[in-house]
């Protein structure tokens, strides 16, 4: 009996040509749900310490529902819709469902692995017809509504391995029983990228590409391949 294989995506700069996390903020802020420039600089600062490996992911979930809380969840699922037609939508590209097609093809078991929080990125999994979503899991109020806070392990940097190992536990799978790939952008994913068996540095960031090119890892410029 062979092993299963697995196939993991990193989601933005990765599947998607932007960080949705980001793009969600920006989005809100065209609605008027924020001050625009007081936002945005918070927003930028956020990304740019991300883009550093320097995130508190806890500060910047706060921060990045801050809309979300104070509008309430029906009234941004709603937002989130019109969020999927004109950002999230125009920007999955042909390159991105042809990958992740070649690997259902192939049989491959496909999850998103995703520092983003499971608001945000539920409705692009699903638009990418990926069922499984490891993602920043949100804490609810009994009301339903979000707390601004995160439950259980973060999904960032190491979380990442600790959640899949979470999910391989619940599927009554091993690292060692499985054939995996990850394809990410990040410097972030370094932990998740030296587990599996295979690698693939996706669009890389300055430091990732570096280190790709060190180890050997193959490099895969998605929106800019044929």
């Amino acid at each position: 009996m062979g092993l299963e294989s697995i196939c993991l995506f990193d989601l933005d700069h990765t599947l998607l040509p932007l960080d949705s996390d980001h793009a969600w903020g920006e989005f809100t802020t065209r609605l008027g749900w924020t001050d625009a420039q007081t936002f945005a600089q918070r927003n930028d600062d956020f990304y740019r310490q991300y883009q550093q490996g320097e995130l508190d992911i806890h500060a910047y979930v706060r921060f990045a529902t801050q809309a979300a809380r104070q509008r309430g969840l029906k009234a941004s699922a709603e937002a989130h819709q019109a969020f999927m037609r004109e950002v999230i939508g125009p920007a999955i590209r042909p390159q991105a469902t042809a990958l992740v097609q070649r690997h259902r093809e192939q049989g491959d078991r496909l999850l998103i692995v995703t520092a983003t929080n499971e608001f945000v990125t539920a409705p692009i999994a699903q638009a990418f017809g990926i069922d499984t979503l490891i993602a920043v899991q949100l804490e609810r109020d009994p009301s339903g509504e979000l707390t601004g806070r995160i439950t259980g392990t973060p999904s960032f940097g190491v979380g990442k391995v600790v959640r899949l190992q979470q999910w391989l536990e619940n599927q009554g799978l091993t690292w060692s029983g499985i054939r995996s790939t990850f394809y990410s952008d990040s410097i972030n994913d370094l932990p998740l990228l030296e587990k599996v068996n295979h690698p693939v540095a996706t669009n890389p960031d300055a430091r990732l590409r570096t280190l790709a090119q060190e180890r050997g890892w193959p490099i895969l410029e998605l929106f800019t391949s044929p």
